[in-house]
């Protein structure tokens, strides 16, 4: 279970101070800027803003949280494992078919915003369509899509500080999201969203940098030409079984092409039922949630896709020179689906420094990740479950108090699970797969939800469950039938998880109209979605001696932009138009125009092609580093200003003389507003 490629290429100690040095120095910064936010912007810290960061993020920070949420550890792993079995089909595989979840998503962000703008969770939209039962059902494969996206993160991420640093897999397990829960409780969902923004900026520039080294400026590779030479002798010394001549270099690859569908079916559950996009969906201004998922989308298919090809390919370039971990062998299987190929092409490219910049990649998506769902959680724990059914009148301090505790012993929770999958020997890439078979059975009738007034509380409730037997007798028939046996070996085959992730996201498209048939089409009127109230968080604002209407989150209906209600429901019908149709074309894009004319052709590429491809994908992360890296300090110009401005003017004593002008100026009002009132009654009482 550990690595055995022989003596890693960091010491341990490199390992501890990245994981536990970067994490408190993220937890230091973090409650830096908490501070200085509630000092300088008015961010009180109250329930409301710990789990909807007051719902004002515009749209480059959400495009930059959803690339960081959306970048997990085996968006970087997993892919260049695929492109390392697969060839160049396999970045493309799977960034475009997890790309348009995130676009796709888009719709269903602007029709939450729409039809419930108070919700913390999307399980309290399903609670008041539906009714305790839906609900419950839906919690349910709310928080095991919350488990495996987090195992996933945790295992895969252990298990590469493991391989480059010696580090012992379970000390990694319980030490990487030790720094995230400090800053997670500290800021809430703001402090996550802002960390997301420095983990991407950070992982972009280190992307861009493994590109350039093996395609541009390296010594072992350096051009587009030599990456090609190698990959032509790969294919000669070992050729690719169902791909086209056995290239690694075409788009025909039979088993690519399941693993796509796998892929797509998989991450359909992991966005439309993991709380944390909504989190983000609910976090953002009405007009910046549908700019904000588009960016993010468009942004993130260059991570996987431009990674994969640069790392995945190196590694196959590579691994017949001294410079691979594995020479004079070629990776075993084990090793591929624990996620090393990434590490171990990074050290042939770059030695050490590939190394600690690996380490800094995994450290980066790991705990982004991993608070992002450590929020959603705690939210619903907080507001789904407590708030529902145990204390309905809970006050803000009490719920802030419970979303503390929730985000500590969640973390517990999922590090304590990952040593017993350690133990059980089941790796990042067995979850990838699986996690399909077992949520996406609940993604056509939580889409409805939003989608279709038709869809009665039955077909909600019923549709899931009954899906993910389906769906599990399907898996493990088709296990037992192509081997016999049911070993982790076995399950975790193409066949047997693309039967399982099928059956478990088409059965609800059977189900849910004959669960119609049976109880009756729905007339759904969507007020009761509009009713969900907000938490009361007067008695944090109290305590902290501050107007709850003057904090960014505290306003019962502040509309963020200066809209009316009425204006900002005409912008989000509009969006929500847009989204349909803009969404809907970019998806025919990804997963038909693109590839599937390549697919069918059979077409090996040439060196040029190959180097436009390459080039093609430089481009495209440099884009991305601009729309969500260098975007949101634009779009946030103004509040940078006034709160570089304030800070200055503190550090200089002449904030504190202007402070306390506006304290006394707010002191007046109070009082001439309460002699007004005295004078009222008076004049009332005559």
């Amino acid at each position: 279970m550990e690595s055995t490629s022989g003596a890693a290429p960091l010491g341990q100690g490199v390992g501890y101070g990245i994981v536990l040095g970067l994490g408190f120095a993220f937890a230091l910064g973090m409650i830096l800027v908490t501070f200085i936010l509630k000092r300088y912007n008015a961010e009180l810290q109250t329930s409301e803003m710990f789990n909807t960061a007051g719902r004002t993020v515009k749209s480059g920070l959400v495009g930059s949280a959803v690339v960081s949420s959306w970048t997990w550890a085996a968006t970087l792993l997993q892919s260049s494992g695929v492109c390392y079995r697969y060839g160049v089909s396999g970045p493309l595989w799977y960034a475009s078919g997890a790309t348009v979840q995130i676009l796709l998503f888009a719709t269903l962000a602007i029709e939450l915003k729409r039809r419930a703008p108070n919700a913390h969770t999307f399980l309290e939209v399903i609670k008041a369509r539906y009714g305790t039962v839906a609900h419950l059902t839906f919690m349910v494969f709310g928080l095991v899509t919350n488990i495996l996206v987090s195992l996933m993160l945790v295992v895969g991420g252990s298990a590469t500080v493991n391989a480059l640093t010696g580090m012992h897999t379970i000390a990694a397990i319980y030490l990487l999201p030790v720094g995230v829960i400090a800053y997670t409780v500290v800021g809430g969902l703001k402090a996550t969203i802002l960390t997301d923004w420095i983990h991407t900026f950070a992982l972009l520039i280190i992307i861009i940098i493994f590109s350039l080294t093996a395609y541009a400026t390296g010594d072992t590779l350096g051009s587009p030409s030599a990456v090609y030479d190698r990959l032509m002798e790969a294919a000669v010394a070992h050729p690719v079984d169902g791909n086209a001549q056995g290239s690694y270099l075409t788009m025909r690859s039979t088993e690519g092409a399941i693993f796509f569908v796998i892929n797509i079916v998989g991450n359909f559950g992991t966005v439309f039922l993991d709380n944390g996009y909504y989190n983000k969906a609910i976090a953002a201004s009405p007009v910046h949630a549908l700019p904000g998922y588009i960016l993010g989308g468009l942004s993130w298919f260059a991570i996987p896709w431009l990674t994969a090809t640069t790392m995945g390919l190196s590694a196959l370039a590579l691994e017949s020179t001294p410079a691979f971990p594995t020479f004079p062998n070629r990776m075993t299987e084990e090793e591929v689906s624990a996620g090393l190929v990434l590490p171990y092409a990074a050290v042939a490219l770059l030695g050490k420094g590939g190394a600690v910049a690996t380490l800094l990649i995994v450290f980066f998506a790991v705990t982004s990740a991993t608070s992002s769902e450590l929020i959603a959680v705690s939210s619903i724990f907080t507001y789904d479950l407590y708030r529902t059914y145990f204390k309905p009148d809970a006050s803000g301090k009490r719920l802030i108090y419970m979303s503390h505790i929730i985000v500590c012993a969640y973390a517990l929770f999922i590090s304590t699970f990952s040593v017993g999958l350690w133990y059980a020997g089941v790796s990042m890439g067995y979850l990838y797969l699986l996690m399909g078979c077992i949520i996406s059975s609940a993604v056509v009738p939580a889409t409805l939800t939003l989608v279709w007034s038709g869809q009665n509380k039955w077909a909600a409730a019923l549709s899931p469950p009954l899906g993910l037997a389906f769906a599990l007798i399907a898996w493990l028939v088709t296990a037992s039938k192509q081997c016999g046996t049911l070993d982790v070996a076995c399950t975790g085959s193409n066949l047997p998880m693309l039967a399982g992730n099928v059956t478990a996201l088409l059965s609800p498209l059977v189900l849910v109209p004959i669960f119609t048939l049976i109880f009756g089409l729905d007339k759904y009127d969507w007020k009761s979605m509009a009713q969900i109230r907000r938490a009361d968080d007067h008695d944090l604002a109290a305590a902290a001696g501050v107007d709850l209407e003057q904090t960014a989150a505290g306003a019962p209906q502040a509309q963020p932009d200066g809209l009316s209600s009425q204006e900002e429901q005409a912008k989000l019908l509009r969006a929500s138009k847009i989204a349909k149709w803009t969404t809907v074309g970019l998806t025919l894009a990804f997963l038909v125009l693109w590839p599937f004319p390549m697919y069918g052709s059979s077409y090996v590429f040439s060196k040029p092609f190959f180097t436009g491809w390459v080039t093609v994908g430089i481009i495209w992360i440099f884009g991305s580093l601009g729309a969500v890296g260098l975007f949101p300090i634009y779009e946030g110009r103004h509040t940078l200003k006034h709160t570089v401005r304030s800070i200055y003017l503190d550090l200089t004593g002449k904030g504190r003389r202007r402070i306390d002008a506006e304290v006394v100026s707010r002191e007046e009002k109070r009082s001439e507003s309460g002699s007004k009132d005295s004078a009222n009654v008076d004049e009332a009482k005559l």
